[in-house]
Parts: C-alpha cells; sequence; structure tokens
C-alpha cells in the first residue's frame, strides 16, 4: 500500500475537504476533515475510516494508522 491508495479507500467511503496521508509504508498517518464527522465521537469517526479501508488492517496491508478527523469547524 502506498498513501495514494489509502487515501482514495477513505475517499472513497467518506466525502472529504482535505485529506493527507503520509507513512513509511507501514506505519501511517492521516489528517482527515469531513463534515461526516459532525456530532460524532472520536470512536465513531476511527471507525468510519476503518470501515473504509476494509480487511486491509486485519491483513496487515496497513499495519498502524494513526487519525486526526476533524470536522471544518474544527480544522
Amino acid at each position: 500500500m502506498n498513501a495514494q491508495e489509502i487515501e482514495q479507500l477513505i475517499s472513497a467511503g467518506i466525502a472529504c475537504e482535505h485529506l493527507e496521508v503520509t507513512g513509511d509504508g507501514r506505519h501511517w498517518s492521516a489528517t482527515i476533515v469531513s463534515q461526516a464527522f459532525a456530532g460524532k465521537r472520536l470512536i465513531q469517526r476511527h471507525q468510519m475510516v476503518y470501515a473504509t479501508l476494509g480487511g486491509k488492517m486485519h491483513t496487515d496491508e496497513i499495519h498502524a494508522l494513526s487519525m486526526k478527523t476533524l470536522t471544518p469547524e474544527e480544522a
């Protein structure tokens, strides 16, 4: 997996105002700004992102992903 592939997976499942993924091929960091996060707790936001990645977290294609999940107002 590369950053662009991860961005494509996330953006296919969540409408993002801003999306940036960086990493070293195993450990990734994502900043995701989406109105879809409005009214959601942090764990719910992260679950939304994990859902876009499907089984890639379980198969170790994406070993680790740290996230900043923000609404446009929070950003």
